[in-house]
Parts: C-alpha cells; structure tokens; sequence
C-alpha cells in the first residue's frame, strides 16, 4: 500500500490529466501572474520560465483545474510548478502522478520540488502524497528575489518568506505504477 492510499485519498480522483500544450499557455499565463507574480518560478538559484517548461494540466468536468510544469536533467526531475484551481479534488494527485510517469519514462531516479517556508498547504499535500523533506535553504528566499524582485516580503497566512524547503520522492515511490489503486 502507498502513502497516499493510506493518508490521504480515500475515494478516485476524478481528474483526467492530458500534456500541456501551446494552448494552454495563455490561461497558465494568466495563473501564474495572478497567483505567484508572473510566469519565472525560482527554486535553489535558478529561475525558470515556466510557460516554456513541459508540463501537464488536469482535466475536471472538461475544465481546466491545475497545472503542474516540470524540467528533467541529469537525472533527476524537478517538479517546478503544482497549482491545482479546485483544491482538494483530486487535480494535485493526479498532476504529481503524471510529472512521477514523466520522470519515470524520461530516466530520471529523483523526483524533487522546492516550496517555501510559508507555503503550508503544499507541504501538508507534498508530504501525504509520500515526498520527504530533505534540506531546508535557509535565506534562500532573499537570493531568488535578486531573479524575481515581485516575491513578497510575507507570504501565506502572514508568516515572513525566508526559506526554501527541498522535499525529494524517495525512489521506491518514484517506482510505483503510473496508475495509483482506485482508492487514490
């Protein structure tokens, strides 16, 4: 049994998830820029654009509920972006299952991501999901406002935006089928 089975996901996603593609680009445009301050993510010194990353996006009802973007290289996978526009349906999961497929077919052996200190929620959701934490950037922050000046001072819930937080897959879960057990 997986971590998520067991933690958190007691009924099937309902999410359909398909590749991102030059369509999609203006709506992650849009979402990018109203909730993180533009399309460049920065993680661990390097910023990315995100509208020219591989990515995909989930599907609920036929619309548009997340985007995760990914970048593989030197074999590792960096899940770059998760944003999921109807929390708690199933889009997250089904997002990191098809970045966890991609790094799987692309060669990678880790799955990583970098979220910050103050973004709660996704280390509650990263966590559940199976992802371990493995470093933490102290002040990491302030050097990634030098590549993206528009990242806040306070971030979430009020709690000041300093740190980057790594959380890795660990392989034996990057392993796993693609396809998750119906209790997912």
């Amino acid at each position: 049994m997986d971590l998520m089975t067991s933690l958190d996901h007691d009924r099937k996603s309902h999410a359909t998830v398909r590749p991102l593609t030059a369509e999609d680009i203006p709506w992650t445009r849009e979402l990018f820029t109203e909730r993180w301050g533009g399309v460049v993510s920065v993680s661990r010194g390097v910023a990315h654009d995100t509208t020219a990353l591989p990515g995909f996006v989930a599907l609920l009802d036929g619309e548009r509920a997340g985007v995760a973007t990914y970048r593989i290289a030197g074999g590792e996978c960096e899940l770059v972006t998760l944003d999921s526009v109807r929390e708690g349906a199933g889009a997250g999961t089904a997002l990191v299952d098809a970045v966890a497929g991609a790094a799987r077919a692309g060669g990678a052996a880790r799955l990583w991501l970098v979220t910050t200190n103050d973004n709660l929620r996704a280390l509650r959701f990263y966590q559940r999901y199976g992802f371990d934490l493995v470093a933490v950037h102290r002040d990491a922050v302030a050097r990634s406002r030098e590549l993206k000046p528009s990242i806040p001072e306070i971030g979430l819930d009020g709690i000041p935006l300093r740190h980057e937080l790594e959380l890795e897959l660990p392989s034996r879960l990057l392993r796993l089928s693609p396809t998750r057990s119906p209790e997912c």
